[in-house]
């Protein structure tokens, strides 16, 4: 298991890092493409599904109603809604599983980051909770967050 360690009474002990998991983990891991994926898609894949199995294991993650929102958005489109429905109710009920609500002042806030760092309003909301989370570690694709000195985007490809 990936984790810091801890000294604790003359123990090691190891505790979980929780990371915040960003929409486009699902949406590599689940979409149906129509054309022949490049090498580096492929491997994108791969990881993302490696990413979702580690979470339905037990990985504690976090992220948000909005990103939850955005990735059945796009999934609407490669999955019956059943199974999509399947997906959001799982990760609904998981207790590894955070999602985290999302004011109208937390978007507003959002998109003045998002001006400021020159990044979308959902990924300015993903460092918001993250930092008010303490969490350094996201799970997505988007190079955008590498604007971010503290955090450390996962995985690395």
């Amino acid at each position: 298991m990936e984790g810091i360690r801890e000294k604790f009474s003359g123990e090691r002990r190891e505790i979980a890092m929780v990371r915040f998991l960003d929409a486009n983990i699902f949406v590599y891991a689940y979409y149906k493409p129509k054309r022949k994926l490049k090498e580096k898609e492929k491997k994108m894949k791969e990881e993302a599904k490696n990413i979702v199995n580690r979470i339905m294991e037990g990985e504690r993650i976090v992220t948000s109603v909005t990103h939850l929102s955005e990735m059945a958005n796009i999934l609407k489109h490669a999955l019956s809604l059943t199974d999509l429905n399947d997906i959001i109710f799982t990760l609904l009920s998981m207790e590894n599983v955070e999602i985290v609500d999302v004011t109208k002042s937390d978007y507003l806030h959002a998109v003045m980051l998002g001006k400021e760092l020159m990044l979308d309003p959902n990924d300015a909301l993903a460092v918001i909770i993250m930092e008010r989370k303490g969490i350094n570690e996201i799970y997505s694709f988007d190079s955008d967050f590498d604007k971010v000195e503290w955090i450390k985007r996962l995985p690395e490809l």
